[in-house]
């Protein structure tokens, strides 16, 4: 495909930033499907993507403000508190790669404190590391990709971390809701670099918003007029704790609600769409619950409305879709090319710097994968 090298030939290097859930389900899912090798495995969207595996990607380097997980090998890390997603690969061999601390920055929000240890972060001593201590980490550890999993609501780390993956020379996946890849000033450096981005905010495999946007492009396709609509999300994670702080939450409504809105064929008003998160429920621990409503009017304005309630493990929804967005970004980088990988962003991503619709973002992303984009 496209000249890119045959399976097994090398191995995508890839640093995590934020050793969460998220970074849980990735590296457990890694491990995984190594152990089934079987193309026929269920859950997910491509087994051979541009003649990579789903297992041949290796963890080069981890950062977390966590005392809990720094100094420890990133294998046990993913297991250790404030974690609390399913663990369906409990068996995960020495990774030997050590979680350093990362800068701490507006990671952890200071309601935190005012719920048990087990719950929330527990950041280390002081500020944690300096930009040129984790560009010189990336670069001593060969990373080639650099995995953004901030908390919801991390303006300034974010950034930072966007900041090291260009001195250090690496690729960038932005799987949270501040706004590079769809910021063109950020787009224009990466693209100066020569360095692949692909952003912003992770689309769940089946989660709420993917599941909104294909019923929003139904009524559409079917004729009926969405009047209202609204999508309520609770979960018992720390990133639902963290965004209690509503301060934190305005990039990530804006990400959700125009995911929603770039598909209807009249934007709604504002007074007549709601979409985020709602409430922290601990014992969810870190399944998430959608409450999604729909309204509107059929043939003869005869009205109608659907309700749908899904439950999902929120962290392993996301995971085969980053395996994705970063096999991606490496025949990205075999090919040379930098800036925003346009097709990638709007098939994996809530807020990317285009939006298509969802099958139309599926093929340009085929075409990508192929070489013919």
């Amino acid at each position: 495909m496209g000249g890119v090298p045959a399976a097994g030939k090398d191995r995508i290097r890839i640093a995590i930033a934020g050793v969460g859930n998220c970074a849980s389900s990735l590296l457990q899912g890694i491990e995984y499907y190594r152990k089934k090798k079987d193309k026929g495995s269920l859950g997910l969207m491509h087994w051979n993507l541009g003649g990579y595996l789903p297992y041949e990607i290796e963890v080069a380097a981890a950062f977390d403000i966590d005392r809990r997980k720094v100094g420890k090998d990133v294998s046990e890390a993913i297991f250790s508190l404030p974690n609390c997603t399913k663990v369906f690969c409990p068996n995960i061999p020495q990774a030997g790669t050590k979680v350093k601390a990362g800068r701490v920055l507006d990671g952890c929000s200071e309601h935190l404190a005012d719920y048990p240890e087990e719950c929330r972060f527990l950041p280390v001593e002081g500020e944690g590391a300096t930009k040129e201590e984790i560009v010189s980490a990336l670069k001593d550890a060969g990373a080639e990709i650099l995995l953004n999993y901030m908390p919801v609501g991390s303006e300034q780390a974010a950034r930072f971390y966007a900041e090291c993956a260009l001195e250090a020379g690496c690729a960038f996946i932005n799987n949270m809701p501040v706004f590079i890849a769809s910021d063109p000033e950020w787009a224009r450096r990466f693209e100066e670099r020569k360095l692949p981005i692909i952003g912003d905010d992770i689309k769940s495999q089946l989660g709420a918003t993917i599941v909104h946007r294909t019923l929003a492009d139904l009524f559409k396709k079917r004729g009926v007029k969405l009047e209202r609509t609204y999508q309520l999300n609770t979960g018992g994670n720390t990133d639902f704790l963290n965004m209690l702080n509503r301060d934190r939450l305005a990039s990530k409504r804006e990400s959700k609600t125009e995911a929603v809105q770039s598909v209807l064929e009249t934007r709604l008003e504002n007074g007549n769409i709601h979409v985020g998160p709602s409430d922290y429920i601990s014992w969810q621990k870190d399944n998430k619950v959608c409450f999604l409503r729909m309204e509107g009017k059929l043939f003869g304005d005869v009205p109608m409305n659907l309700e749908l309630r899904l439950s999902v493990e929120d962290s392993p929804n996301s995971a085969g879709v980053v395996i994705d967005a970063i096999r991606c970004c490496k025949l990205a980088l075999n090919r040379g090319i930098g800036g925003v990988l346009y097709p990638p962003s709007a098939y994996f991503m809530k807020h990317p710097p285009e939006q298509y619709p969802d099958t139309e973002a599926c093929r340009m992303t085929e075409e990508f994968i192929a070489g013919n984009f």
